[in-house]
């Protein structure tokens, strides 16, 4: 597994860079804010990598900090996201940015990344909260008012259409009764 390079840019594209370790040349791919940060040809770089394996072959995904790779690992990890959107979310600016959009649920930070359009930032925002936060403080505001169900609150907020949000969940079992699954297996039956 390659984990980390550091060497030379011999090579600058608009989404990968080839970089020179010890003779052999590695192609990185960089997320678009990342490509603008990194040194010309002929400059010396460090970077945390991924080696993302698929049936279509290998390919090798940089990061300038240990964090933002985690960060890319964790995004990886969510149905549907595919590497290259995960590493343009991981991309966007500091964590702490990040986190902050996350936790307010504005789904616009995800705005113009391609693969990832308004129901998929939905279920990234969701399952990166950690614990739906920005789902349960939704509800909290307008239960009372509305008298509606939590989830479909949560999800027509995250703006799904009202009608497709009852279809998804006239769908799921009866059993599941705890709001955030319900959110969850919604939001699997929105996605498809």
């Amino acid at each position: 597994m390659i984990a980390y390079l550091q060497g030379k840019i011999i090579l600058k594209k608009d989404s990968f860079a080839i970089v020179e370790v010890g003779g052999v040349g590695y192609e990185v791919y960089l997320a678009d804010a990342a490509i603008k940060k990194i040194p010309d040809i002929g400059g010396s770089v460090e970077l945390f990598c991924h080696l993302d394996v698929n049936e279509r072959g290998l390919k090798l995904y940089g990061f300038f900090t240990f964090e933002e790779l985690e960060f890319f690992k964790i995004v990886r990890n969510i149905q549907g996201v595919g590497p290259r959107a995960a590493l343009e979310i991981s991309g966007i600016g500091p964590l702490e940015k990040i986190q902050a959009e996350i936790e307010s649920g504005n789904l616009k930070f995800l705005d113009g990344i391609s693969g990832i359009g308004p129901k998929k930032a939905a279920k990234v925002i969701l399952e990166l909260s950690g614990q739906l936060k920005t789902a349960k403080s939704i509800v909290k505001k307008t239960k009372d008012s509305l008298g509606q169900d939590e989830a479909f609150l949560a999800l027509a907020h995250l703006g799904f259409p009202k009608g497709a949000i009852q279809e998804a969940l006239s769908q799921l079992p009866l059993e599941i009764k705890d709001t955030q699954e319900k959110i969850a297996e919604a939001l699997k039956v929105l996605g498809k």
